[in-house]
């Protein structure tokens, strides 16, 4: 009886969660342009991916998106191996602060901090400083997942390989790493999930040229609920769904 209890209790949390995706999945399949169902049709669909202002947003998001993963991944998994091997708590307590920190406040830093570089550097806000704040705030991530994983790996077999006569990078790009490569992976298809969908970091330090797609998609919902808004949305959901469902499955390897 407690366990199908449990059971119901955990769909009504479902239910309740998706809820809200599921109807706006449902919507951008609408014919009408309100909330009122007039038939199937996929006509939003077609209106987003003909829409230039979309397409720019989503491929300047691409972009962003990827490079910040790329070197927020090749960043993070260096400094858990590091913390890992140097054992420094308060390193750990520094990551967990920058994830606790609202976005707002980490956003009006990072543009300080532009501000303040771009005196002596003679640069504008732009694609570059999107990179730089996004890689900023995904190192987090990527470094707590990796070393999650190094806490379970068994430090014996390194030290076996550097008596075996490897050197220390040596023995991490050939012993360690392969281990932890299903982590390192999910942790950067994390990194890519989270960059590519920040918006309010993004909106602080973005030039007139690196507007992103969320940045496109909240301009539009202000002038009022579209349809469009709506299919690009049920897009996002279900690509970046399946890459959170990927990222765990990877994790529990």
């Amino acid at each position: 009886m407690k366990r199908h209890a449990l059971g119901i209790y955990a769909a009504c949390i479902l239910a309740f969660l998706h809820a809200p995706l599921a109807i706006l999945i449902l919507f951008s399949f609408n014919a009408g342009r309100f909330t009122i169902w007039e038939g199937f049709s996929t006509r939003w669909y077609t209106a987003a991916l003909n829409d230039p202002q979309l397409t720019e947003g989503l491929l300047n998001s691409l972009i962003i998106a990827g490079v910040a993963a790329v070197l927020s991944t090749l960043i993070g998994t260096l400094a858990a191996y590091g913390m890992w091997r140097r054992n420094a708590p308060w390193l750990s307590g520094m990551l967990y602060l920058s994830l606790v920190t609202p976005e707002v406040v980490t956003g009006v830093s990072l543009l300080a901090l532009c501000q303040w570089a771009f005196r002596f550097l003679h640069l504008r806000l732009g694609m570059h400083t999107v990179i730089v704040a996004h890689v900023a705030f995904s190192i987090a991530y990527v470094t707590i997942v990796v070393a999650a994983r190094l806490r379970n790996y068994d430090r014996s077999l390194e030290e076996a390989a550097m008596d075996l006569g490897a050197g220390e990078w040596r023995a991490f790009t050939r012993v360690t790493l392969p281990s932890i490569a299903p982590a390192v992976a999910a942790a950067g298809l994390l990194a890519l999930v989270v960059s590519f969908d920040d918006y309010v970091i993004t909106s602080l330090v973005a030039g007139v040229d690196s507007e992103t797609l969320p940045m496109v998609i909240y301009a539009m919902a202000r002038r009022g609920v579209s349809p469009v808004v709506n299919a690009v949305s049920s897009l996002i959901v279900v690509a970046f769904g399946a890459l959170i469902l990927l990222s765990e499955r990877l994790q529990e390897r």
